[in-house]
């Protein structure tokens, strides 16, 4: 056995370890597992390893308290690199959330461009062809030129990297907030399709089996960036410039191609993108989960630097880079692949029956660990961190709508929704991403409320959903959380789909603030309660802490939802009204509730109040009538009401549909909590008038509340006998108002 090596410039201490995030007890750990004080390369590894983004240490325990079975599930969260759904017609779908927020927020470009390449690279590791991506962001006050600046860049960089990579973006949402000031919140989804049963696992054994480092070289890039991700955001996070990553489409796309080829030939053990922590992770999950060792050789990885330390080589995150396990006997076939398509590769080490991870430079032993050790669930350590209620939770309870003055003019108010940042078209975003480019499946870009993506040669049709008021869960993490959730849901319902799975993007400030870690427990409460009655169980995903600046605290606690759901039989179920004369009416109770809506929060500035009227069964009810609907051709339209209430939603489905409505209000509820307020499980829905009497007797039969609004009609939206809006003067300020907040 080689003798290992010291690294003689730096001594290891325990502040050494505190300065590279580690806790004096974790330093005290790794002297237990390794039977001696490690070196700096070491210590280094299990810096990024036991990190909060890499290791889950502070939520891993809660993570494990979700929903995590299903009758459609075909790997279990944290199985594989994402979640495996089975869906018909001998396919499954790969799908998986990620954050790349601390990048985004130094660097928005690159930020944003590498997450969606990172979250691609997750999906076809798996042997499957990405076929559509999403995205969830969140940016602060826009009347701050560094927030327009952000949002530009973010937005660039999605658009830029999805563009030429060669996958459609078919869905998202935009938020603002001055929570988001200083830290944004960049989240990308991705999802592919594969034959099932010819998936690829991140898995790694047999004694002698090469391992081959494909894709670009390995730069300074990114080092240290999953630690950089395991801190709060200062002043001074501008210096950490180094760890944010570039990324490559180009290069990203030919990979993506031979990965997929190299897939169908039998000839892989196993594969997996190097993400977080680069060659470290990559080779220890695979090792790990393999329960095998490796030897790998630095200085046989393909170098864009000179002279770069075994630590700097270890821990660069360089993009567009995977590990491949190659079978004894078929390295020819991989490597013809490879060189077909251009693609640089090395042969850097060979499997082991030690469950070690022994690294090598020029013929030394640099590092010599336990693989278990550094993994999630193996040797990381577990915590569960102190928490408490926060003042401002029953400061909240005491809001009271009586206080607040029904402005004279609801028209004013109406018109403040339409054009408000976080309610408006966020057309100039989503044109700059191509919603079309592909040819495998197909985008159907209707207007509804979940993404529709039709699956070549059958009769489905895939939806897929990003989802959350982070509001919500501010005011109340287990109800927010499970509103999320719900919301998703309904979405996917309303568009004529069936939920079936989730993943999920969490997305909080500092776990060792106790007011923050009380936020996390209960969102992960109310999210699990929901899951478990739409039966949708959670995937995998990623949780991103410290999502927070040492000067403005953390950002709203923001459990970001993607939802995966199935049209066995295409529909074209859309939000958009569709003839004159078709009757309006809405599936749920109509509440004369206000609470932390965008109307009280923004026009009457009021801060703090209880969410919105939620009840778990209630929605379930409606989401099953309006599915019931769908299947029997009773409607023309569905859209549910979310931000903004009733009034957006109409105005909606008029916008799109280039047609008016006329609807009276409850006289007794208050009209602005009729038209603006955002009590839950409601949907607003259409009925040709000769299948109203079917339509009727249908609903009689179940027990949910539902009632007559008026009629689609005209050019005009007419509410109470008034005009708010001629339909093209709202269409106008809906659609050119965020691009007139950015110049």
């Amino acid at each position: 056995m080689s003798t290992l090596v010291k690294e003689k410039e730096i001594e290891t201490s325990v502040e050494t370890a505190q300065q590279l995030g580690l806790l004096p007890e974790e330093f005290e750990k790794i002297k237990k597992i390794l039977g001696r004080t490690p070196n700096f390369t070491e210590l280094s590894i299990y810096s990024v390893m036991w990190s909060e983004h890499c290791s889950y240490k502070n939520s891993i325990k809660l993570l494990k308290t979700l929903p995590r079975e299903g009758k459609n599930l075909l790997a279990k969260a944290g199985e594989e690199n994402a979640g495996l759904v089975d869906i018909g017609n001998g396919l499954a779908c790969a799908f998986k959330i990620e954050s790349h927020n601390h990048p985004s927020a130094i660097e928005p470009y690159q930020g944003a461009a590498t997450g969606v390449g990172g979250i691609n690279r997750d999906i076809f590791t798996m042997g499957a062809r990405p076929i559509a991506q999403l995205n969830s962001l969140r940016f602060g006050d826009l009347k701050m030129e560094k927030t327009k600046w952000l949002v530009k860049g973010v937005v660039k960089g999605i658009g830029d990297y999805g563009n030429a990579f060669g996958i459609p973006t078919v869905g998202g949402e935009v938020f603002f907030d001055e929570c988001y000031n200083v830290n944004p919140l960049v989240n990308a989804m991705s999802a592919g399709i594969v034959k099932v049963g010819e998936t690829i696992s991140a898995t790694s054994h047999g004694v002698g089996n090469k391992i081959y480092i494909v894709g670009s070289a390995t730069g300074k890039d990114g080092i240290h960036g999953a630690a950089f991700a395991s801190k709060d955001i200062t002043e001074n996070s501008a210096d950490d410039l180094p760890s944010v990553q570039v990324g490559d489409p180009f290069q990203e796309k030919i990979l993506l191609e031979a990965s997929l080829e190299v897939a169908n030939t039998g000839a892989l053990i196993g594969m997996q993108d190097m993400g977080a922590a680069g060659i470290t992770c990559s080779t220890s999950e695979m090792s790990a989960k393999g329960e095998h060792g490796m030897k790998i050789y630095l200085d046989k990885v393909p170098l864009r630097q000179q002279n770069m330390s075994a630590w700097e080589i270890l821990l660069s995150e360089s993009q567009e880079r995977m590990l491949l396990v190659v079978k004894k006997g078929k390295e020819k076939s991989v490597e013809q692949i490879l060189d077909k398509w251009d693609i640089p590769y090395a042969v850097i080490g060979e499997v082991t029956d030690t469950k070690r991870l022994e690294y090598f430079l020029n013929g030394e032993l640099v590092a010599d660990v336990p693989a278990e050790s550094l993994v999630l669930g193996g040797g990381a350590p577990v915590y569960t961190r102190e928490f408490k209620e926060p003042a401002y939770f029953s400061e909240a309870k005491n809001f009271s709508a009586e206080k607040i003055k029904e402005p004279k003019d609801l028209k004013e108010s109406a018109k403040f929704l339409l054009s408000h940042p976080n309610i408006c078209s966020k057309r100039w975003v989503y044109n700059q991403y191509d919603s079309m480019v592909g040819t495998v499946n197909q985008s159907t870009n209707f207007p509804s409320d979940a993404a529709i993506v039709n699956l070549k040669d059958t009769d489905s049709a895939l939806a897929f959903k990003c989802d959350c008021n982070a509001r919500y869960v501010y005011a109340d993490p287990e109800v927010g959380a499970s509103i999320a959730v719900s919301e998703a849901a309904r979405n996917i319902v309303c568009s004529g789909g069936e939920p079936l799975a989730i993943t999920n993007c969490l997305n909080f400030g500092n776990p060792y603030n106790p007011e923050v870690y009380w936020q996390f427990v209960g969102a992960i409460k109310g999210m699990g309660t929901a899951c478990k009655k739409f039966g949708t169980p959670v995937t995998g995903g990623n949780v991103s802490f410290y999502n927070q600046s040492s000067y403005e605290g953390p950002v709203f606690p923001t459990p970001t939802i993607g939802m995966l759901g199935i049209l066995e039989k295409k529909n074209k179920m859309t939000l958009n009204f569709k003839q004159e004369g078709d009757l309006i009416y809405i599936i749920g109770e109509m509440r004369d509730d206000m609470n932390c809506s965008e109307y009280l929060y923004s026009f009457h500035k009021v801060k703090l109040s209880p969410t919105p009227f939620f009840d778990l069964e209630e929605e379930f009810k409606v989401q099953q009538a309006v599915k019931n609907l769908i299947r029997k051709n009773l409607i023309q339209s569905a859209h549910d009401v979310s931000d903004g209430g009733l009034f957006i939603t109409l105005a909606e489905s008029s916008i799109y549909g280039n047609i008016g409505f006329d609807i009276s209000t409850d006289e007794f509820i208050r009209s602005d909590a009729f038209l603006f307020g955002e009590s839950q499980s409601r949907i607003v829905v259409t009925v040709a008038a000769k299948d109203e009497d079917i339509f009727l007797d249908e609903m009689m039969k179940g027990d949910v509340d539902f009632s007559s609004l008026g009629t689609v009609m005209g050019d005009e939206m007419t509410i109470d006998e008034e005009t708010f809006f001629k339909v093209e003067e709202a269409k106008n300020i809906y659609n050119t108002s965020l691009e007139n907040l950015l110049k």
